[in-house]
């Protein structure tokens, strides 16, 4: 893990990025960290828009963790950014629009095309990024994952054992596949979902949640689009994560 840059924000947050091999990523952690009083980690998942263009969103959930005493952590999916691009899913997101402009179905074909591969690249990335955060003195564990596209969310709770508690956002597309591995997650998890989400199969993440095999499991939903969560929504997340990681 090599730091590129540094810096402290206005309210004592310290800000790094680095570069994971090829895979660029944030850090974030609370003035508080330190070795003798290591912060407990949350991931920050996100859409493949790109890191630069969402930092608006992730640098205020990082504050608003750190004002909570959690260091948070981003990395920059594959074919997003400034990674290579993706042949393959790009031309699924072409297919993927059309049929939506068409007032067509998307088929599962191309939600597989889409999703699969991108979520059997970057999961291996996230084990990677947490091998080497937790290396690092002035963070700890327990550790969350905390939104980001929900297939990515549940492959890391069913393979990571590190990762205690998790926030998935029911807004994006989940391939079948994903609802079989959904049985097989047991953390704790509070789920999020836009009841008006103009993208989003509101049956399918009804059916979703109940697959989750997770003893403890809770779905918020609220009126809205897809980019109208709440802030009281968001709080309640925040607060879920404090009682699981704390």
């Amino acid at each position: 893990m090599h730091v590129t840059s540094e810096r402290r924000l206005d309210d004592g947050v310290l800000e790094r990025e680095f570069n994971l091999g090829e895979v660029p990523g944030i850090l974030w952690t609370p003035a508080s960290a330190s070795a003798s009083a290591p912060a407990p980690l949350i991931l920050l998942g996100h859409p493949p828009l790109g890191l630069r263009k969402m930092y608006p969103r992730l640098v205020a959930r990082a504050r608003h963790s750190a004002a909570e005493g959690f260091a948070t952590a981003t990395i920059e999916l594959p074919g997003s950014g400034d990674r290579p691009s993706r042949p393959a899913t790009d031309q699924a997101r072409t297919d993927m629009r059309r049929a939506i402009e068409a007032g067509e179905p998307v088929s599962s074909e191309i939600v597989d095309a889409l999703v699969l591969p991108l979520v059997d690249e970057a999961v291996p990335e996230w084990q990677s990024a947490l091998d080497a955060l937790l290396s690092r003195p002035e963070i700890g564990g327990p550790v969350g994952y905390s939104g980001g596209l929900i297939s990515i969310g549940i492959r890391l709770a069913v393979v990571e054992p590190r990762i205690s508690a998790a926030v998935l956002f029911a807004g994006s597309l989940v391939p079948r596949a994903m609802f079989e591995e959904a049985r097989q997650v047991t953390i704790p998890l509070h789920v999020l979902l836009q009841w008006d989400d103009e993208g989003n199969d509101r049956q399918a993440a009804l059916d979703l949640f109940d697959a989750f095999g997770s003893k403890e499991k809770s779905l918020h939903a609220n009126l809205g689009g897809h980019t109208g969560v709440p802030q009281f929504a968001g709080d309640a997340a925040t607060l879920f994560l404090t009682r699981h990681l704390k």
